[in-house]
């Protein structure tokens, strides 16, 4: 009788944690963060600091790895000394990327939640040269009627994009808040392959939400 008794409670116990840690992990994840990208290697030599978007959904299989579909948009301009070899005035990267990445929480139950990721997908490379030009527009006024205005806006003397797959690997931390969503800082090392032995590597710093 005491060890049906003990057997019982023990039961109740394990579903009683079961149904707590079921209810500490969202099955379901959320998030949206903004950075800057620092160029690595010798993508360093070529482009100068950009920014980047990024944004992601998931699904937590355990409290302690899930997976999320993650997409990024990153620009970078292309520095001085480049634009100066190649003759053109200006110049810029934007990549934008689908990842599917496998995601590992080391402490997920702690005030900070200390994690790791990583993964790979497409990406959508597109280089631009560019030139600072004016545009000329219809304006209106109604003492002097319709005249032209002109704008400064910037030419695209040249564009190459190409999609490619690349791979990704980082880290970060996130702390919770009372409003049941985290706050998080990542950094991600992100490696394109463009062929011919060809590759862009940057490293996006991201702060943003997770919910």
């Amino acid at each position: 009788m005491i060890f049906r008794s003990l057997s019982l409670y023990c039961l109740a116990s394990l579903l009683s944690c079961a149904a707590a840690s079921a209810q500490e992990t969202n099955k379901f994840t959320f998030n949206a963060g903004a950075g800057f990208t620092q160029p690595v290697g010798n993508s360093a030599r070529h482009l100068d600091t950009g920014w980047t978007l990024g944004l992601g959904a998931g699904y937590n299989i355990t409290s302690h790895a899930g997976v999320v579909l993650g997409f990024d948009y990153t620009h970078m301009g292309i520095n001085s000394g480049t634009l100066a070899n190649v003759g053109f005035p200006g110049g810029n990267v934007h990549v934008w990327d689908f990842t599917l990445d496998p995601i590992f929480h080391i402490t997920p139950h702690k005030p900070v939640d200390f994690y790791l990721s990583g993964g790979g997908g497409v990406y959508h490379w597109t280089q631009e040269f560019t030139a600072p030009t004016i545009s000329t527009f219809t304006a209106f006024d109604p003492f002097f009627g319709f005249y032209n205005v002109g704008i400064p806006t910037t030419q695209i003397l040249s564009s190459y994009s190409v999609v490619k797959p690349g791979v990704n690997i980082g880290g970060g931390f996130a702390f919770g808040s009372r409003w049941h969503a985290k706050f998080y800082a990542e950094a991600r090392y992100h490696k394109v392959f463009l062929g011919n032995d060809r590759h862009t590597d940057y490293i996006p710093v991201t702060f943003g939400v997770r919910f």
